[in-house]
């Protein structure tokens, strides 16, 4: 099964509503992430925006190890749990999130993640962020230098 059309089954599964954030709580969520500290509140809004709130049930699979899977989630409700192979990595809770990378290359996933419980997310596509990117040169700059500042972080730390 292509990474698109496992997309398309989890969307399937998904149902949306459940819980209604409003934007400013979407926006305090983004801000937790670490590619979107820096970014100013005003661009941070336009990210809220692309933000779409889903739920799934218990033992979905929202993420596959080795394949190109689009999306960024954030725990709103439950847990999922992070398996490289057969090996539970950690369980993610509200609050926590995932799929970050995603949101910028188009790379194979390095873990699977299902869901534990039942779970309520946000969940941005990449599609919809590169193109808020390449409206919002702003943004774009914001999140570049996180990236930058994150590289030169784990360069340092590997000098150590």
């Amino acid at each position: 099964m292509t990474a698109s059309a496992r997309l398309e089954e989890r969307r399937g599964i998904a149902e949306t509503g459940g819980v209604a954030l409003r934007r400013d709580a979407k926006i305090e969520l983004l801000r937790k992430v670490p590619l979107f500290e820096r970014v100013p509140r005003k661009e941070l809004a336009r990210v809220a925006a692309l933000a779409g709130e889903v739920s799934y049930p218990q033992g979905v699979a929202l993420l596959q190890e080795g394949s190109r899977d689009d999306g960024f989630f954030i725990l709103l409700q439950g847990e999922v749990d992070v398996r490289h192979g057969a090996q539970l990595l950690q369980t993610l809770h509200r609050g926590q999130f995932f799929g970050e990378i995603a949101l910028l290359a188009d790379v194979p996933r390095t873990a699977t993640v299902t869901t534990g419980t039942p779970v309520e997310a946000l969940f941005i596509s990449r599609a919809d962020f590169k193109r808020l990117l390449g409206d919002s040169p702003a943004l774009a700059l914001k999140v570049l230098e996180e990236l930058a500042y994150r590289l030169q972080t784990t360069a340092l730390a590997g000098q150590v």
